[in-house]
């Protein structure tokens, strides 16, 4: 099963139609975890598992 590429703050923030800084804020709250922070200290996410830590539906169509 081949992984899909991580997404960013920004792309992420953007798919739920929030400002990025929520979604630095939720991070720092533990509501939602990061898939990996780059030696930067930027997050990179894995929008299927954002969308489960947040209890929404999957947006995605699961690949063939």
């Amino acid at each position: 099963m081949a992984r899909r590429p991580l997404i960013t703050t920004r792309d992420l923030a953007r798919h739920l139609q929030v400002h990025p800084d929520t979604v630095r804020e939720w991070v720092r709250r533990g509501r939602i975890t990061p898939t990996a922070t780059t030696p930067g200290g930027q997050f990179r996410f894995d929008l299927d598992d954002v969308l489960r830590q947040l209890g929404q539906p999957r947006k995605r169509p699961d690949p063939d």
